[in-house]
């Protein structure tokens, strides 16, 4: 009897310490000058050691990967590229290679070596399935790309470290580093350009989760919480795979930034971007929606916008959060993004302009 009652004691304790701890960061949260104190500014070293450790941990299992490999358009996009890209005799570094299918398509297709990076667990299967599918042209590498070198230089980087943000699987960072300090003069990365995109959207009625204040249920008016509006940045973001979820954009789809991963530097990375959408599709701004275009320089592309029909579904669009406005045609959406860390999401800031 003692025994089961210690353990009700401790499960008791420890829940009631979690709660208090919940809620002591929720209040902290709400305190501007404290949140600064207890949560101090991290910077890019910090937020790139956080996604490594995460990495770890989602990678390593079979759910994500097979999210992943059921994607159609994502698989045959990079059997495409890789087929025209890579060519007999290449060295190629296969970035992050999960289950090692990626390095597989390159040594079907004739590369001399490939070496297959990835610091997770999901190692160990990727050689298996190298074995069982007489794969013998990899090399797989347990390390982070960071600690990873080689002295003969590779003709060709394969990746796909693209999240949902774009930006949020430290792409650039990893693919950068291996660019100058492992990529011959003239190689290839696969895919190299991207288009990221943040548009203002209208969503369908039935799929729209409105702020708490401005509902009204049943004349049961929420408008009185305005003045708690939550300081979690979380809050402020909603996910969706679903091509149901938006009616239509606002505008006419532009990119709001544009990369090419051969030639980019860190430096040229904005910490501000200011878009500006003149309306074409009368309606009501409910958000702003993130998604990219993944392209090589042979034409092939990959799309995670709601509104393509072929899009990647794996996927999710990233929708920023608005208090709800509508827009009448010709009228014009300005919007302020305002980024510490293209790597977390949670440092970014936007701002509607004001409607004049």
């Amino acid at each position: 009897m003692l025994l089961p009652t210690l353990q009700r004691l401790s499960a008791g304790f420890f829940l009631g310490l979690r709660r208090g701890l919940g809620r002591c960061g929720d209040w902290l949260h709400e305190q501007p000058r404290l949140t600064g104190w207890f949560y101090p500014p991290r910077d890019d070293e910090a937020v790139e050691a956080d996604y490594r450790e995460f990495n770890l941990r989602y990678f390593a299992g079979f759910g994500e990967q097979e999210k992943m490999l059921a994607d159609r358009p994502r698989m045959d996009f990079y059997h495409a590229a890789i087929t025209q890209l890579v060519r007999p005799g290449d060295r190629v570094i296969d970035l992050g290679t999960g289950t090692g299918i990626l390095a597989a398509f390159a040594a079907r297709r004739g590369a001399a070596k490939v070496y297959a990076i990835d610091h997770s667990g999901i190692l160990k299967h990727a050689r298996r399935l190298a074995d069982a599918n007489q794969i013998e042209t990899v090399e797989f590498v347990s390390t982070h790309s960071k600690n990873f070198t080689i002295e003969e230089k590779v003709d060709v980087i394969l990746h796909e470290q693209m999240g949902d943000y774009l930006f949020d699987e430290a792409m650039v960072p990893n693919v950068l580093d291996l660019r100058d300090r492992l990529l011959r003069p003239g190689g290839l990365i696969v895919p190299n350009r991207f288009e990221f995109y943040c548009e203002p959207v209208q969503l369908n009625a039935e799929r729209r989760i409105p702020f708490i204040w401005e509902l009204k249920v049943h004349d049961y008016d929420y408008a009185c919480l305005e003045r708690s509006r939550p300081q979690d940045p979380q809050y402020y973001r909603h996910s969706s795979c679903d091509l149901g979820v938006v009616q239509h954009f606002l505008g006419v789809a532009e990119p709001a930034l544009t990369l090419d991963l051969q030639t980019l530097q860190l430096a040229d990375l904005p910490k501000e971007i200011r878009l500006t959408r003149t309306v074409v599709n009368a309606g009501r701004l409910d958000a702003f929606a993130v998604f990219f275009r993944a392209s090589t320089g042979d034409g092939l592309s990959l799309s995670s916008s709601p509104l393509d029909a072929g899009r990647a579904p794996h996927w999710g669009f990233r929708m920023l959060r608005t208090d709800a406005a509508e827009y009448a045609a010709g009228e014009v959406v300005e919007l302020t993004l305002t980024v510490k860390h293209w790597a977390e999401p949670d440092t970014w800031r936007w701002r509607v302009g004001t409607k004049g």
